[in-house]
């Protein structure tokens, strides 16, 4: 999948499959998750989120499933 950078101190990169709901997030540290059923709408938000971080944490975290790759 295909990852976008983004200016956070927790996060380096997200990706979002909208065929799947998949969104895929690679944190500065390296680890690379992705979360399951994730909304278009709920992906744009973080996008769009002023801290990619806190939207994650707030919104992304304990909502859905994930896999570490």
């Amino acid at each position: 999948m295909e990852r976008t950078s983004v200016s956070s101190t927790n996060i380096n990169s997200i990706g979002y499959a909208a065929e799947t709901q998949t969104l895929e997030i690679e944190f500065i540290k390296g680890s690379v998750y992705q979360y399951a059923g994730v909304p278009v709408d709920e992906y744009e938000a973080m996008m769009s989120a002023d801290s990619k971080g806190k939207y994650f944490h707030t919104n992304i975290k304990d909502r859905y499933s994930f896999t570490k790759l």
